[in-house]
């Protein structure tokens, strides 16, 4: 528990940052379609939710000076980002920082910007969403119609910028967000990130920077309103439908949109991303270290075991083998499996320049790449584009039991039960029977790490020679039959 709480509130350095931006950023490209999709649409909908929270707050305050009505605005604002971090979203305007994974040849460029346009659709998607409930709950009637007017003149604002202009304020728009989203790096503690980024969204909020996802929601809220408030609405503020008539998509898309989604790019993905990417990199670590995962072995139950071979202490360090057939993240995905073949290997480390280890290349991800590509992959592939840079190692300290177990036994399987321990599933079988009939998706091959760095390999086939005294010295087969004809011959 001391150590998880220590892990959880642990600081980093600027050039720690940097590491931390590195695996942000190869995350962005790593995920399925359909999750980068979802998690962008909970992103619209949580920047749109934050844009309806500063309409409220910023209505009815022209007793206050301007400065700080905005400012209360802001910070009413951050409150999109903060969900987005905390709860789980893929933001278009953080997700340029894919950048740094691009420059550090994680990824092609053609993945880099699929990522992009996978995200920015999903963001449109999420703003549409929040739209149609906003509009159906005629949010626009509050105040006596104040806030429909006020999101209109906001609306309305934001299609008067010039295109550099617009452009402008989308770099420091973005240059912004990133910041924030850069500054959480520095901490696992989710305080720490919540707090971390109220003030310079409350700043881009309040001076009027232009966030493209937010323009998503902002600018057709001001078109809907237009289009569908009742003429009642208009004559109780005294306005007339047609000053707002320069409110429609055509104007949104080019005179708004379009700059500004320009700018963002240009202010996260190269004066934050690339910049701190030139800055803290070296040409020998353009290759982010991989994500380690240990294996928790707490839950363990062969040590507990009667068995005379554990008397024996079996561990990791003893029956590993040298890591004698590792990758290069820049090797062409043919030669890799060329080795792979040869070697007989299903999968290897892959180690960088420096011998840092960056990810694990396996055959079977390469299967799933080929599926995925209709198995016309293309020619250009490298170990970097398929590698998994989370990968799950073991210590040379490990017991093998632990290892093996591990392996082919999953507990939340063998017993199927809930947190409050309620059975979640009914079964007549026995134990031994479930623990058969499981299907375990866990890597059958484990580097063995040390001190960060790679020691050595272990796989099934390692483990199974450990473990074989415990059925016997039985005589082989071979041994059986020459004993055969030697007395044959006698």
């Amino acid at each position: 528990m001391a150590t998880a709480m220590a892990s959880n509130n642990s600081n980093f350095t600027p050039k720690e940052m940097m590491k931390q931006a590195e695996k942000y950023a190869v995350g962005k490209a790593s995920k399925p379609t359909r999750t980068t999709i979802a998690l962008a649409i909970t992103a619209g909908v949580f920047i749109g939710l934050a844009f309806v929270f500063y309409i409220t707050v910023t209505t009815g305050g022209s007793n206050m000076s301007w400065g700080i009505n905005r400012l209360f605005g802001g910070l009413a604002f951050s409150l999109g980002l903060i969900l987005v971090v905390i709860c789980g979203g893929e933001l278009f305007t953080s997700t340029v920082l894919s950048s740094i994974a691009r420059a550090n040849k994680h990824i092609t460029s053609g993945k880099m910007l699929t990522t992009w346009l996978k995200v920015y659709f999903g963001n449109f998607l999420g703003a549409m969403m929040l739209l149609a409930l906003v509009s159906m709950a005629s949010l626009y009637q509050l105040d006596g119609g104040q806030w429909g007017l006020n999101a209109l003149n906001i609306a309305q604002h934001k299609l008067h910028h010039q295109p550099m202009e617009a452009f402008a304020l989308g770099i420091l728009c973005n240059l912004l967000v990133c910041l924030a989203i850069w500054m959480t790096f520095c901490s696992n503690n989710m305080m720490t990130k919540m707090a971390m980024m109220v003030l310079p969204v409350a700043m881009f909020v309040s001076t009027g920077f232009e966030h493209s996802v937010a323009n998503m929601f902002m600018v057709p809220l001001g078109i809907t309103i237009q289009n569908i408030a009742p003429e009642s609405f208009w004559l109780g503020l005294g306005v007339s439908p047609e000053q707002y008539a320069d409110l429609n998509i055509h104007n949104f898309i080019f005179a708004n949109l379009i700059p500004v989604t320009l700018g963002n790019i240009v202010g996260g993905g190269v004066l934050v991303g690339l910049s701190y990417w030139a800055i803290f990199s070296s040409p020998k670590e353009h290759h982010a270290t991989a994500t380690i995962i240990k294996p928790d072995f707490s839950n363990t139950t062969a040590l507990t075991k009667d068995n005379t071979m554990l008397q024996e202490n079996l561990l990791v360090n003893d029956h590993m083998r040298p890591a004698t057939t590792t990758l290069l993240p820049g090797m062409p995905v043919a030669e890799a499996l060329d080795i792979l073949i040869k070697e007989g290997l299903s999968g290897a480390p892959v180690l960088s320049s420096d011998q840092r280890l960056v990810g694990f290349f396996a055959i079977h991800d390469t299967l799933v790449d080929l599926w995925c590509n209709d198995y016309m992959p293309e020619a250009e592939d490298k170990v970097q584009d398929l590698m998994r840079h989370e990968i799950q190692t073991v210590s040379p300290d490990n017991s093998i039991l632990e290892v093996a177990e591990y392996m082919c036994i999953d507990k939340n399987i063998l017993y199927p039960v809930s947190s409050g321990g309620i059975a979640t599933q009914l079964t007549t079988l026995s134990l031994n029977e479930r623990a058969r009939t499981m299907v375990v998706n866990r890597p059958h091959s484990y580097p063995v790490v040390k001190d960060d760095q790679l020691v050595g390999i272990i796989s099934r086939n390692d483990i199974i020679k450990a473990v074989r005294p415990v059925y016997g010295n039985l005589v082989s087969v071979t041994g059986i039959k020459d004993d055969q004809k030697k007395a044959e011959i006698a």
